[in-house]
């Protein structure tokens, strides 16, 4: 359905002030930044900047959603006679070689992790994303293999999966906080998603295969 211009306006004043505020977050620190401050840099008023971002972590993580659902989106989307796992495995990959930004593949990254490392509300923010990352993995998971809601299986594969993502975030946000070039890190985490490929137990790899038909 195409977007309609009340949607594409509410759409672009929210990255609009995003994005406002978080040029001030990379300049000053997230918490010497007040909401009224990003208002006033974003010229709308306290409440709208509330109307848009329920909270001032959300200001900066604004793509969280994006990320919180990442895991589970491919797992539903993954094609004929592939797995759980081999589905994300396939698509971290692809993020991977493409040296996209979506992994931490981008200029200016270590100055992003900064302000998160130096603010204990916005690392208890990403402690949060990455415990609803599994939650909705495990949910796809136990949708997808039609499993009962005491079946600790699709609990146990989403933490084994989401493993692998994690481990792939964090190789990637270690090496690009020294300064080092990303299509380097790209390489390298190449290798290290088919090393963790083969760590995963056949069980694992072989879980919640989409049937051919």
């Amino acid at each position: 359905m195409a977007e309609g211009l009340r949607e594409r306006k509410k759409r672009q004043t929210r990255q609009y002030i995003s994005d406002v505020a978080t040029g001030l977050f990379l300049d000053r620190g997230f918490d010497a930044v007040t909401v009224a401050e990003v208002a006033d840099a974003a010229n709308v008023s306290v409440n709208t900047v509330y109307n848009y971002f329920p909270a001032k972590e959300d200001l900066f993580l604004d793509r969280s959603r994006g990320v919180v659902e990442r895991l589970a989106r491919w797992v539903r989307g993954r094609e004929k006679g592939e797995s759980a796992a081999a589905a994300v495995l396939r698509e971290l990959r692809d993020e991977v070689e493409a040296v996209s930004p979506r992994v931490g593949l981008m200029d200016d990254y270590a100055r992003f992790m900064k302000v998160i490392h130096e603010a204990p509300a916005l690392r208890s923010r990403l402690w949060a994303i990455g415990q609803e990352v599994v939650d909705n993995l495990e949910e796809a998971l136990r949708e997808e293999t039609g499993a009962s809601a005491d079946d600790p299986l699709p609990g146990l594969m989403a933490g084994q999966i989401n493993w692998v993502h994690q481990t792939v975030m964090s190789v990637i946000g270690r090496e690009m906080m020294t300064g080092r070039n990303q299509d380097e890190v790209s390489r390298e985490v190449l290798v290290l998603l088919d090393d963790m490929g083969e760590l995963l137990s056949e069980k694992v790899l072989n879980y919640a295969v989409r049937a051919a038909e």
